[in-house]
């Protein structure tokens, strides 16, 4: 049996409520609308390039969703000290690049993984705390802001993907 990527029921966050409420309401859709983007497709689809030259791929913005949920949560956040996603030797980008469609179910279970971990992570935590990386220091609310920004950027790269390979626009 053929393995395709479940149907997701998309999160819709609350439009009144608190500061936090609402980023992880916003944050949450976001999620869910990237993988609502791959529900029903198969490893080899979501492996699929088909918008050349990019080399984006729908399983590539899953395997680099789940790579930026955990630098930003667990390893900036949470100061935890984690061996790399993926193979380093590979470069940068083997997100990207270094796919398989054979392996689409654990990177897709991976992402599902991470998203939970970076919410257990977070959710003891006001969103006034802070963490240095790379000499700057941030906030909990900044890491906030920076995952509804990189998910609603790549749902932008997922929407023409999906229309490439089936013809599914909107939602």
């Amino acid at each position: 049996m053929t393995w395709t990527a479940p149907e997701v029921t998309r999160t819709t966050g609350p439009l009144t409520g608190n500061e936090r409420e609402t980023l992880a309401g916003f944050l949450a859709f976001y999620r869910t609308t990237l993988l609502q983007k791959c529900a029903n497709l198969t490893g080899a689809q979501l492996a699929e390039q088909t918008v050349e030259p990019s080399n984006l791929t729908l399983l590539g913005l899953i395997r680099h969703m789940a790579k930026v949920e955990r630098i930003w949560f667990r390893e900036a956040l949470a100061g935890l000290t984690l061996p790399p996603m993926y193979d380093a030797e590979k470069g940068k980008d083997a997100d990207f690049e270094d796919l398989s469609p054979d392996r689409a179910p654990d990177d897709y279970a991976r992402l599902v993984e991470e998203i939970r971990l970076a919410d257990e992570t977070a959710a003891g935590m006001s969103l006034d705390t802070t963490f240095t990386r790379r000499g700057s220091v941030y906030s909990l609310r900044t890491v906030h802001v920076h995952m509804i920004a990189e998910y609603a950027r790549h749902i932008g790269h997922a929407d023409l993907l999906r229309e490439r390979l089936d013809g599914t626009t909107g939602a």
